[in-house]
């Protein structure tokens, strides 16, 4: 990604440790960018963070000086990015190297792609 522009958040989970920085400062948890970075977290670690037991949680919390409110934050923009992902709600562009006459189905095949990526995420009814 560049620094003009902000991570696509379907694709969180191949975000770089620098595509984390740039989301956290638009969720205005940008004072954790830097502990963020030294920590290593990107777009994987991210979506691994659903599956993390209350220990692990709590390691994170500390390791990143974290406040309860601001992770609770960074929890719910996650599941956000992630209910988008499966709804389709978010647009997929078509790649400058795909040729114009396959638009309609790369953007189908993306789609169907990145919303069976999203699979640690149980929606409530």
């Amino acid at each position: 990604m560049t620094k003009e522009h902000p991570p696509e958040p379907l694709d969180f989970f191949i975000w770089t440790v620098e595509d984390v920085g740039m989301w956290l400062e638009e969720i205005n948890l940008g004072s954790y960018r830097q502990i963020f970075k030294e920590n290593g977290v990107n777009g994987e670690y991210l979506e691994g963070m659903s599956m993390f037991t209350t220990e692990q949680i709590l390691r994170f919390i500390r390791r990143c000086h974290m406040k309860w409110g601001d992770f609770i934050t960074l929890c719910k923009e996650l599941r956000r990015i992630k209910v988008a992902c499966l709804k389709g709600e978010q647009k997929v562009l078509r790649p400058w190297w795909a040729p114009s006459c396959l638009s309609i189905f790369f953007v189908k095949v993306a789609k169907r792609n990145r919303q069976s990526r999203v699979v640690s995420l149980k929606l409530e009814p």
